[in-house]
């Protein structure tokens, strides 16, 4: 059995992370396909500060609590699920909802947990992984023996995206902004370019150019990636950190057959989130269980410190991944 009400964190308004308060909320009851997870641990992701500072708002019937991911121990079934039994270790992609100690999900969009992974390791997949692969591989059609090129390379995305690409057999670049976070970078395998004193644009050229870009930044990039692209090149937008607008030539698009694509992920229907996971069970899981791909986390807060992990995600100097620790394991 588990208690009628449990801790959270919730945004009393919009604005900044002091803005993050705990709160005590009633447990979630799963509906119909949905499981109950007792939250071990959630992982931070900017969509989380995006929603805090109200520019991001949940869908319908979801969750108002941030958290996007989380990992622990499934407790409560709802009708229509015959996949998880209770006393299942899962980590979730959630609508909403994982700064909590119980969170409700659709079953399909939670995976058993890989091989060798830590709960707390766990929880720092769904969000990153859903992401990078629906967009690097289903989207953009990286293929083996391709030049990709990835910004913000240190991100939790960024670092999901340079192992995944390399685990493809693809050729990787990826920027940052500091020789700590391109050292990390090439500790991963990839060609860093701090994009402080290096133009990442003449560096794909001099390498004939990209075959596929992911790229968070927007705004001014936007343009530069069309540049750094090979013919038949294709760039992907995920976020636009520096704005959603740019001036493009689109003769060069046309001229040199590039696409130009971009997702979000929570908006998504079940179905289409429920074939991703199913991707991600097949294709990357056993990239994780044998080494490929790993799990780097750059610090850990307790769930009463969501603010503070927040302040650690806004101030951009995070490697990897931050999580939230809610009641461990």
């Amino acid at each position: 059995m588990f208690p009628d009400a449990m801790n959270a964190i919730e945004i009393t308004a919009p604005g900044d992370a002091d803005k993050l308060q705990p709160a005590r909320r009633p447990v979630p009851v799963p509906s119909h396909d949905q499981i109950l997870i007792r939250v071990g641990w959630a992982g931070v992701n900017r969509p989380d500060v995006l929603q805090r500072a109200g520019s991001y708002a949940p869908p319908p019937g979801a969750s108002d609590l941030p958290g996007l991911e989380a990992a622990g121990e499934v407790v409560g079934i709802g009708a229509g699920v015959s996949r998880w039994r209770k006393g299942d270790r899962v980590t979730a992609l959630l609508p909403g909802g994982g700064y909590a100690e119980y969170a409700v999900c659709h079953a399909d969009h939670a995976l058993a947990i890989p091989e060798g992974l830590s709960l707390r390791e766990a929880a720092c997949l769904p969000e990153t992984a859903f992401t990078v692969w629906s967009n690097v591989v289903m989207r953009g059609k990286l293929r083996a023996g391709e030049r990709f090129l990835v910004h913000g390379g240190t991100s939790g995305i960024g670092m999901m995206a340079i192992q995944t690409a390399r685990a493809l057999g693809a050729r990787v670049f990826a920027t940052a902004g500091s020789a700590e976070k391109c050292a990390a970078i090439a500790e991963l395998g990839a060609s860093a370019i701090n994009y402080r004193d290096e133009d990442f644009v003449a560096r794909l050229r001099d390498e004939g150019g990209a075959d596929l870009i992911l790229d968070m930044v927007g705004g001014s990039y936007i343009a530069r990636n069309i540049k750094a692209l090979a013919n038949d090149g294709r760039l992907v937008m995920i976020a636009f950190l520096d704005g959603p607008k740019a001036e493009l030539n689109f003769a060069q698009i046309m001229a040199r057959r590039l696409v130009v694509t971009g997702s979000t992920l929570r908006p998504q229907s079940d179905g289409a989130k429920a074939d991703i996971a199913e991707a991600l069970r097949d294709m990357l899981w056993p990239m994780i269980e044998g080494g490929a791909v790993k799990v780097t986390i750059d610090s850990e807060f307790d769930l009463k410190d969501a603010a503070e992990a927040h302040r650690r995600m806004e101030s951009s100097r995070h490697i990897g991944k931050i999580v939230l620790k809610v009641a461990g394991g």
